[in-house]
C-alpha cells in the first residue's frame, strides 16, 4: 500500500512594501486608489502589497486622505531606509531634498517612482546613471502628461520609431485658460483668477504661465526620443501673458485656434533638432486644435507609424495618480523578474549613443511661418514703414487683416508670413522697436504647421 503524500504547502506570496514621500494631492490620490484596488492587483500579479508609511512636513496638517498617525515620519530615512520597503513613491517635487532621497533610495537598489518633471529635466543623467550602477529602477510615467501615457508609448509600444516631430498640449493651466478664454470671451486676467481658486495654478505661478513647466516636461520626451538632454540656452521657451481675447479671435479669422505646445523636431538629414516651448496657432482641422480645458494631447510623427495623437487629462489627483499606479505594477513586475528593466547600462549607452548624432539647431536653421499684431499710431506712411522692415529681412506677408480702434487715433495691424527663419524675424523685431509709431513691441506668435 502507497504511503499517503504529505500535502505540499501552498507557496507565499512576494510581499511587496511601498512607502510615500510627499503626501499632497498626489500622494493622498496614490494611497486611496491603491488602498481600493489593492486586493483585485495582488489577485492579478501574485503578490502581497503592504503599504507601509508616508513621509510629510506636517505630521498635524489636515488632509483628506486619513491614515493611522504611526504610519505618518517627517524623516524620509523612515521609508528610504525601511528594509520592508521596496518601492518608494517620491511626491515631494522640488529638485534639492527630492534629489537626496532619490539617489540614497536608489544607492540601496531600491525602485524610486516619480512625478518630478523639474527633478528629471536638471539631474536626469545623474539620476540614470545610479540606476545603471546600483541596480535599482526609476520610473517616471506621471511627470509628463499626466494620464496619458507618453513615456511608455515612446519606449515600449512606438520603439521602432525614429520620431521627426512630437508636438503637444503639455501643460493643463494654459490649456485652460486659453479654451476659457476664447469659448466665454473672458479676459486673461479673469479667468486667472477663477483658475487659481480651482487649484490648477502652481504656487510659483511662472512654473505654468511662462512655460517652464512645459519645457521640463518636453525635456524629458526629447531624451527618450532622441537621447539629448536639451539645455535651456538651446530651447525658445515662452508662456502665455501676453496673448490677449483680440488675438484669439484675430486667430479665428485667419483659421486657426491658439495653444501652449511643446514642439521637438528632427531633421535626420541635417543632423539636427529644435525644441520649442510658446504659444501657437494650430489649424482648426488638426486635432491638437480640439483639446480643451485641462486636457493634455501629444502627436508623435514616427516613420513607421505615422502620426499618432494620445489624448487625456493631463493633471489632477486621479489622472497622475493613475499614471503612478501604472508605474507600481510595472516596478512590482521587475521585482519578480517578469518584465524588462528600465534603464539598465545598456539603455543609458543606446541613448547616449543616440544623442550623439544630433545637435542643436541654430536660428538660421529654424524655418516657421509667424502672426504678428502691431498697435500702430494713425499716422500716414506707417504701414509702409512695417512693410519696408519686413521686406529688408526677406519676410513674405501671406495676410493682413487691419482693425480700427474707435475714439483713438490709433490701429490694430494683424498680419501672417510664410515659413521664415527665426533668426530673420529676431531682426525685424529689433527693427520695429525703433520705429516710433510702433506703440509698443509687436506680439508675435508661431504658426503650428504639422508635417502630417
Amino acid at each position: 500500500m502507497r504511503k499517503p503524500q504529505k500535502p505540499q504547502q501552498a507557496q507565499q506570496p512576494l510581499k511587496i512594501g511601498l512607502g510615500i514621500i510627499g503626501f499632497g494631492t498626489v500622494g493622498q490620490g496614490v494611497w486611496k486608489h491603491l488602498s481600493a484596488s489593492k486586493k483585485a492587483m495582488e489577485s492579478r500579479m501574485g503578490v502581497k502589497i503592504e503599504l507601509i508609511g508616508v513621509c510629510v512636513r506636517d505630521p498635524e496638517k489636515k488632509r483628506g486622505v486619513q491614515i493611522p498617525r504611526t504610519q505618518i515620519h517627517t524623516d524620509p530615512g523612515a521609508i528610504i531606509d525601511d528594509p520592508r520597503v521596496n518601492i518608494i513613491c517620491e511626491l515631494m517635487g522640488g529638485t534639492t531634498t527630492a534629489l537626496d532621497v532619490t539617489l540614497r533610495a536608489l544607492h540601496q537598489g531600491k525602485v524610486v517612482i516619480s512625478a518630478n518633471k523639474a527633478l528629471i529635466c536638471e539631474h536626469g543623467a545623474r539620476i540614470f546613471a545610479a540606476v545603471s550602477k546600483h541596480g535599482g529602477q526609476y520610473l517616471f510615467e506621471a511627470s509628463v502628461a499626466g494620464g496619458v501615457p507618453i513615456i511608455k508609448s515612446l519606449r515600449e509600444g512606438l520603439v521602432a520609431n525614429r520620431f521627426s516631430e512630437i508636438a503637444g498640449i503639455i501643460n493643463g493651466t494654459c490649456n485652460y485658460l486659453l479654451t476659457r478664454m476664447e469659448k466665454e470671451g473672458l479676459a486673461y486676467e479673469t479667468v486667472l483668477r477663477d483658475a487659481r481658486r480651482l487649484g490648477y495654478v502652481e504656487a510659483d505661478e511662472s512654473l505654468d504661465l511662462d512655460g517652464v513647466d512645459a519645457y521640463h516636461k518636453a525635456v524629458i520626451l526629447a531624451f527618450l526620443a532622441h537621447g539629448k538632454w536639451v539645455p535651456r540656452a538651446s530651447t525658445l521657451v515662452e508662456g502665455i501673458r501676453a496673448v490677449t481675447l483680440e488675438d484669439i479671435q484675430r486667430a479665428r479669422d485667419f483659421g486657426y485656434r491658439i495653444k501652449h505646445l511643446a514642439v521637438i523636431r528632427r531633421n535626420f538629414a541635417k543632423g539636427h533638432m529644435t525644441l520649442g516651448v510658446y504659444p501657437a496657432l494650430i489649424p482648426l482641422d488638426k486635432v491638437l486644435a480640439r483639446v480643451d480645458g485641462v486636457y493634455n494631447g501629444i502627436s508623435l510623427t514616427g516613420d513607421v507609424v505615422g502620426t499618432t495623437t494620445l489624448v487625456g487629462r493631463g493633471a489632477g489627483q486621479d489622472a497622475t495618480a493613475s499614471a503612478v499606479i501604472g508605474d507600481i505594477v510595472d516596478a512590482i513586475r521587475a521585482l519578480k523578474g517578469a518584465a524588462f528593466k528600465f534603464l539598465t547600462q545598456a539603455d543609458l549607452d543606446s541613448y547616449s549613443a543616440l544623442g550623439s548624432t544630433v545637435r542643436m539647431a541654430g536660428l538660421d536653421e529654424i524655418q516657421t511661418s509667424f502672426y504678428l499684431r502691431f498697435r500702430l499710431r494713425d499716422k500716414h506712411g506707417v504701414s509702409a514703414e512695417v512693410y519696408r522692415i519686413l521686406a529688408e529681412e526677406k519676410i513674405s506677408v501671406s495676410r493682413v487683416i487691419q482693425y480700427e480702434n474707435p475714439g483713438t487715433r490709433e490701429g490694430t495691424h494683424t498680419l501672417s508670413t510664410y515659413p521664415v527663419t527665426e533668426a530673420a524675424m529676431e531682426n525685424a523685431l529689433r527693427k520695429f522697436r525703433k520705429i516710433r509709431t510702433v506703440l509698443e513691441p509687436p506680439l508675435v506668435l508661431r504658426i503650428f504647421n504639422p508635417e502630417n
